[in-house]
């Protein structure tokens, strides 16, 4: 089990927070765990980027608690065919300089990722734009060379931020928005610090500044918490020092559902895995909740699909198989398909890879011994991220765990995790799998312009991945926020953003 964190036993590392400044009273003291490597929406990839960047800058349309895209700062819009999007900007909006936002602005945001201005990661997400047309001040239309239902979601809040026209590379190093915070400074492995926009066409926030320290200590993290020198961290430290924390009374912990998922993957090419009766043995020979119960306190929900829960194309009313703990089927599916026990009682053999972070080393232990009990001898090969991440791209695995965060916020994901046309370095199928009507429905959905017929498209895309489970889903950890009690109105959002903070209260 994991090692409980005991602050009292950490106490003597107060010493090193003593000479911290006191905290000013309009200021709200937010931990992270690294920089943000550029708070540039366009450029910006890891979290801190995303979360941070997602307060400076606007995004075109909003995902709401079902993960529908709403107006934001384009009010309406309509795709006349499935090649085209015409937005419809909202008016009055301004740039944290005073100018006014249009439809120039837009069009540069999107066409500075693809025409060599940046190179960014995010290209992709916009390779298929063929042309950008500016009709009026406040009217835009955007052409793509095939039909790309997905592109909405890309110009959603935290994966694409609105910037002035002509704003370049070096943008990330001086922020301009029209976000409810604007840009006041940054030190790198130090700080970020930004300040309530008074003007914010969509209400300004009531806390006056946020400073964003860098704290990539998750112990250190606790201990800012517990002295009150911190008022506020989101899935910064574990749930063991979360449950330390609890009961202090200058401290809150707030948890709700997330949208992340975590997942175990197959290389369906295999020779030990290629069978769908060896991948369906092991899910019935994974026990989820006594896992969710021993490594994540509880604060999980078991997964069967990789949509988070509550999404509108989850296959959540549908009828999907089912694997739950069941020993005796395991064996029953191993011995249909040739897998007969030794005189050890080990039926099958293989390899699990992981990373080498506690969590994710824990979890591979207690999966090894529950696939013991259906005759399954699993290998533990763990090394360190970079290593692992290099090996189960290239497709040197036969099972790996990771987790999907925000990308899955996107039906989407089920054709860049097992579309054929996905296969690494082009997408995240890097286990091989490829099934011609899945392919179908996935081609047929993104040209889908009514989103029921989308639906139907995708929970069938659902069953199938359900049948023959080249991945495994298995459970979306909840969101944890850790604050003070200076900090209140704290409302959770299921992808882990930032965005409590433009209605909480700071006293």
């Amino acid at each position: 089990m994991r090692r409980v964190v005991s602050l009292a036993l950490a106490a003597s590392l107060l010493s090193l927070l003593s000479c911290r400044r006191a905290n000013d009273r309009d200021t709200l003291n937010f931990l992270i765990e690294s920089s943000p490597n550029n708070l540039d929406l366009r450029q910006g990839t890891d979290a801190q980027s995303e979360r941070v960047g997602a307060l400076i800058y606007d995004a075109l349309v909003h995902k709401d608690d079902h993960y529908d895209l709403q107006p934001w700062l384009a009010a309406s819009w309509e795709r006349p065919d499935a090649l085209t999007w015409i937005f419809h900007l909202r008016t009055g909006v301004r740039f944290h300089d005073g100018k006014p936002l249009t439809a120039d602005d837009v069009a540069w945001s999107i066409e500075s990722m693809t025409n060599g201005t940046l190179i960014t990661a995010k290209g992709g997400a916009f390779a298929d734009v063929a042309a950008v047309t500016v009709r009026d001040p406040l009217t835009v239309e955007v052409r793509t060379k095939h039909a790309d239902a997905s592109l909405l979601f890309n110009l959603s809040d935290g994966l694409f931020g609105v910037v002035e026209r002509g704003a370049g590379k070096d943008e990330g190093l001086h922020p301009m928005g029209t976000g409810p915070f604007r840009f006041v400074s940054q030190m790198q492995d130090k700080e970020v610090v930004v300040e309530r926009n008074a003007d914010y066409w969509a209400g300004a926030p009531k806390i006056t500044r946020v400073r964003f320290e860098v704290v990539p200590d998750n112990i250190t993290t606790a201990l800012e918490l517990k002295k009150g020198s911190g008022d506020a961290e989101s899935n910064a430290i574990t749930l063991d020092e979360v449950h330390a924390l609890e009961g202090l009374k200058n401290v809150r912990v707030e948890s709700g559902p997330g949208s992340a998922v975590m997942y175990a993957n197959f290389n369906v090419n295999d020779p030990v895995l290629r069978d769908v009766r060896v991948r369906q043995a092991i899910a019935c020979a994974l026990d989820k909740p006594a896992l969710i119960a021993a490594l994540w306190r509880g604060e999980a929900v078991p997964a069967e699909t990789l949509l988070p829960h509550g999404h509108w194309a989850a296959a959540e009313d549908a009828v999907l198989p089912q694997y739950p703990h069941d020993v005796v089927r395991a064996a029953k599916l191993l011995d249909a398909a040739g897998f007969k026990p030794d005189k050890d009682g080990v039926r099958l053999r293989f390899t699990l890879k992981t990373s080498t972070d506690e969590t994710t080393r824990l979890l591979a232990q207690a999966v090894q011994q529950q696939l013991r009990g259906a005759g399954i001898a699993l290998t533990l090969r763990p090394a360190e991220f970079g290593t692992f991440y290099a090996d189960i791209t290239s497709g040197a695995f036969q099972m790996y765990m990771l987790r999907w965060i925000g990308s899955n916020e996107d039906p989407d994901i089920f054709r860049y995790a097992y579309g054929s046309g996905s296969f690494p370095p082009k997408g995240g199928n890097r286990g091989h799998y490829s099934n011609a009507r899945v392919d179908a429905l996935l081609a047929a959905a993104a040209g889908e312009t009514d989103e029921a017929a989308r639906r139907r498209d995708y929970v069938e895309v659902q069953q199938i991945l359900a049948t023959e489970l080249p991945g495994i889903p298995l459970w979306y950890p909840n969101v944890e926020v850790v604050h003070s009690t200076r900090l209140s109105g704290v409302i959770l959002n299921p992808g882990g953003t930032f965005d409590f903070l433009r209605t909480a209260e700071l006293q």
